[in-house]
């Protein structure tokens, strides 16, 4: 019976590290549980737009997982509408979590629209409940050449 439970907990624990969102694996060496992990994400609202990115799992660590990079472009069409249902506000919108550790802490991805140089921006930042990370990355995806870029006057 216990080799059963045993069993059950490791096919549990290799699951946990798939995903199907995942485009690289990057070992960090044969001796360490940490990768580099690619996943692929395309924004719920602004169809048009494609994120990669890449963060450190480490699977039977206990390390802080907070290091990220995003690298965000325009794979297709955005539209006036996409842009209309964007949250406008200073702190926009999560567009993307995930959680990175059992210690509570979370990847995520905000989207923020900048009125002014018509772009979204995306930021990729680590939190902790019971404390915040100063570590993020950002990348920025201009409407100019789209539908939805207004020409100003």
């Amino acid at each position: 019976m216990r080799s059963r439970i045993t069993m059950a907990g490791l096919v549990v624990l290799a699951l946990s590290g798939c995903d199907n969102n995942e485009v690289g694996d990057v070992s960090l060496g044969v001796f360490t549980t940490k990768d580099i992990k690619i996943e692929v994400l395309t924004d719920p609202v602004v169809s048009g737009v494609t994120c990669h990115i890449s963060n450190v799992v480490a699977d039977l660590s206990l390390a802080d997982p907070s290091d990220m990079s995003i690298s965000c472009r325009q794979t297709g069409e955005i539209t006036p509408g996409m842009i209309a249902a964007v949250d406008k506000s200073k702190s926009g919108d999560i567009v993307f979590k995930k959680s990175k550790s059992i210690f509570l802490k979370s990847l995520k991805i905000r989207r923020i629209y900048d009125e002014a140089s018509q772009s979204l921006l995306y930021v990729a930042y680590s939190t902790k409940e019971t404390e915040g990370s100063f570590k993020h990355s950002l990348s920025t995806v201009p409407l100019w050449d789209t539908a939805a870029y207004q020409a100003k006057p």
